[in-house]
């Protein structure tokens, strides 16, 4: 078997998280004060693969090309593939042959995240040479997603695209395993109603050839964090059970407990910070509040200020708000309170953004 190469898929336009998303790729938003997409490829990086194809759409491709860089930070080689529209996960697939050539590979959508390594998921594969293998988690909605049918010796009989009926309760996660028959398998199938090209649809094709497709069910947790309360919800599991406390900043008159990271440069100031929490460079905290499973990126300032459960990205100012809770904030944003007169809710709001008012 040749050696495995990976491809990320980190293309599409992002509509759900939407305004954050106008400015910057999805896969790029900070989770602990990490893109999303770091997690993915330390998680391929760490089963030894060192060829990385990345997929790019072309609104959001060269900001992914600046933060990700060519792979050097990790020791690994990274190769951009364009894909011009968004036609599909086989479609991408079908755009990256030049790089994947015929060597088997991991495939992994950029934008999910998963509690747990992929070492034995990956072994199978080795040890087995399937032509396909699927990650699934059992989930209460499986309507929403691709779902498997598998027999008692976790072969898979049946794919079926976003079901009204669903045949299982398990979910096609965004982490595949291929061997080279993939390609024939894509060339054989048609564009889905959607218009789009399915791999769901190429893996089942793959069936009806009597290939043989393996399956292994995960028990941590997933999260596809398409949307704002995804993104909070993996912002808080992550700080939950990644995060250790590492304290370097200056605190002044304050209380920092629990499992906190302030790096050298930042500031807290008569205030109090109960983890977990992760605090960027050159922030500065003073006469606030920082509530539990909150990360503030870089160049923030909150004063006078409540925050919890919050994810706030690199410059944003909060000032002189009592509460901010379930908040998703984008960068250079400012929050803040005017106390002069006449009392009124000042807003400049770009598009497909939310603004709930107590």
């Amino acid at each position: 078997m040749n050696s495995v190469k990976a491809l990320v898929l980190s293309g599409g336009k992002g509509t759900r998280l939407r305004p954050i998303t106008h400015t910057g790729a999805k896969q790029l938003v900070p989770i602990a004060n990490k893109p999303i997409l770091f997690y993915v490829l330390e998680n391929i990086i760490s089963l030894g693969i060192k060829d990385i194809g990345i997929v790019i759409a072309p609104e959001t491709g060269e900001i992914i090309k600046t933060t990700v860089g060519n792979g050097d930070r990790w020791g690994v080689n990274i190769t951009y593939i364009l894909q011009p529209e968004p036609a599909g996960l086989a479609h991408a697939v079908k755009m990256a042959e030049p790089f994947l050539k015929d060597a088997p590979f991991l495939m992994y959508l950029g934008d999910n995240l998963i509690g747990s390594g992929l070492s034995h998921f990956y072994q199978k594969f080795l040890e087995k040479k399937p032509d396909a293998q699927i990650l699934l988690k059992a989930v209460s909605d499986p309507s929403r997603f691709g779902v498997a049918r598998i027999d008692e010796n976790g072969q898979v009989v049946g794919l079926i695209e976003k079901p009204k009926k669903p045949p299982s309760n398990l979910a096609l996660i965004g982490v595949y395993l291929f061997s080279p028959k993939i390609h024939e398998a894509i060339a054989a199938i048609r564009p889905s109603w959607r218009g789009e090209l399915e791999i769901t649809d190429a893996i089942q094709r793959l069936i009806e050839w009597n290939c043989p497709i393996l399956s292994e069910v995960i028990d941590t947790w997933w999260l596809d964090t398409g949307k704002k309360d995804d993104l909070l919800e993996a912002n808080t599991i992550v700080l939950d059970e990644w995060i250790k406390r590492n304290v370097q900043g200056k605190v002044v008159d304050s209380i920092v407990s629990g499992r906190v990271i302030l790096p050298a440069s930042a500031r807290v100031k008569n205030s109090q910070v109960r983890g977990p929490v992760v605090i960027g460079e050159h922030t500065i905290i003073e006469n606030s509040y920082i509530g539990p499973f909150t990360s503030i990126g870089h160049k923030a300032k909150i004063i006078n200020s409540t925050l919890e459960h919050c994810v706030l990205l690199d410059g944003v100012k909060v000032e002189n708000i009592e509460r901010l809770e379930d908040a998703l904030i984008g960068r250079n944003s400012k929050v803040l309170k005017n106390n002069r007169l006449p009392k009124a809710l000042k807003l400049m709001i770009g598009d497909d953004s939310v603004v709930e008012i107590p």
